[in-house]
């Protein structure tokens, strides 16, 4: 059986595309690979997510922060393309040849979490669930196309 190969991309490629590829990874078997990539890639992963992760059980803290034109550019080929960020951003994203399908998934953008260390880890938790989540509604059913906004 052909692995399936999943990336998904968000802003920076510090929060959100992240927690997606580790749950793709840690719940997708031998049946899908997942990556991650950012359209503007930030300085390093966002410390309140890697928390987040740790606390379920999933260390990416020595994760790479990569851009998703470097990987167009060196041919890679992946059976889906899913953007979690903002509407805005998504359109970016370039168009890999031989994609079965492209879909967004809108989650909120942890770096913009304000408040007290608390309170920041709190909406962080939020969005790491949710994307758990569409990540096992997915491998559930890959065609499944909603596109959900959270």
């Amino acid at each position: 059986m052909e692995n399936i190969k999943i990336l998904f991309v968000c802003t920076h490629n510090a929060a959100r595309s992240q927690i997606a590829e580790a749950y793709v990874n840690l719940l997708g078997g031998d049946k899908y690979t997942a990556e991650s990539a950012g359209i503007e890639p930030g300085p390093g992963l966002n410390p309140y997510v890697v928390r987040a992760m740790a606390e379920d059980g999933i260390d990416i803290s020595k994760n790479s922060v990569d851009k998703v034109f470097d990987f167009f550019r060196e041919g890679r080929k992946y059976h889906y393309v899913v953007t979690v960020c903002d509407e805005s951003q998504r359109e970016q994203c370039p168009v890999f040849p031989g994609l079965k399908m492209r879909m967004h998934w809108g989650f909120s953008d942890p770096s913009k979490f304000e408040g007290t260390d608390d309170e920041i880890m709190a909406q962080v938790r939020t969005v790491r669930d949710r994307i758990k989540e569409k990540v096992k509604q997915f491998l559930a059913n890959p065609d499944f196309k909603e596109e959900v906004k959270f």
